[in-house]
């Protein structure tokens, strides 16, 4: 019997929702493909028996907001079947099993694991910068990978990345020891240049965790900030930073997924 699936993603620039819409979209054109912030998301998950849930991996953990969100409604997951997929921009380790460690808690089946290089997203440092060439083969890979996933779960396999006791003590290991502290809250390190900001209000109304305000034409972070890069990427005047003090490349998934 063919599996029916939902969607429920979280994306900050855009990789994660590229990469959960073309899974789902080989396997089932006509399913439901939701963000967390949707207000739809939960009848739709109440709706479905089977769910593919994406997001990326910041230091080999869940975003703290995807966290929280499993968590809060761990009552939706129970005798759910969730499939992991994760985006990353070079590491991840066990970047799946971070969120179907805490789908197991709440009472779901893990189908499991798919882990997805894209493009690096990080907009305010030079680190693992690619020339738009190289961006276009990593997505492409992405998409073969995809590709050869779709015809596993169509021959009743699921791919198993990031679920092995390896894969856990490698992004234990790797990164996670070294800075969980930097996924641990949520930052409050977002900077504001005011001298190049306009007040547009852009950055307010994209923000997932509603962490901007814009008070008489300044914008104030609200020290909730899930790191997920959506603010820096669409600023259309480079006034928004996190880790490094100045935007080097702003990032979009679509910018190269529409030209493919």
């Amino acid at each position: 019997m063919e599996r029916k699936f939902c969607a429920i993603y979280f994306s900050g620039t855009g990789n994660t929702k590229f990469c959960v819409s073309r899974l789902v979209n080989l396997l089932d054109e006509c399913a439901p493909i939701v963000a967390i912030e949707d207000d739809s998301v939960f009848s739709v998950a109440e709706g479905y028996k089977n769910i593919i849930f994406g997001y990326p991996v910041q230091f080999s953990n869940a975003p703290k907001m995807v966290r929280d969100f499993i968590l809060e409604y761990k009552e939706l997951w129970r005798g759910k079947s969730v499939l992991c997929v994760v985006t990353m921009g070079a590491f991840s380790g066990d970047g799946a099993g971070c969120a179907a460690r805490l789908f197991k808690k709440c009472g779901a089946h893990v189908l499991g694991g798919l882990h997805l290089k894209m493009p690096d997203s990080v907009c305010d440092s030079k680190l693992l910068k690619k020339s738009e060439e190289e961006n276009f083969r990593i997505i492409r890979r992405a998409e073969d990978k995809i590709e050869r996933a779709v015809l596993q779960i169509k021959n009743g396999k699921f791919p198993r990345d990031g679920l092995s006791i390896f894969a856990h003590a490698a992004g234990l290991f790797g990164q996670r020891l070294w800075f969980y502290n930097k996924t641990k809250h949520y930052s409050q390190k977002l900077k504001i240049d005011r001298a190049l900001c306009v007040g547009c209000g852009n950055c307010v109304r994209i923000c997932p965790m509603k962490n901007l305000l814009l008070k008489d034409g300044v914008v104030s972070p609200l020290g909730k900030c899930t790191m997920c890069y959506r603010c820096i990427s669409l600023c259309p005047k480079k006034a928004i930073t996190l880790v490094g003090k100045r935007i080097v490349g702003q990032y979009r998934a679509e910018d190269y997924t529409d030209k493919l």
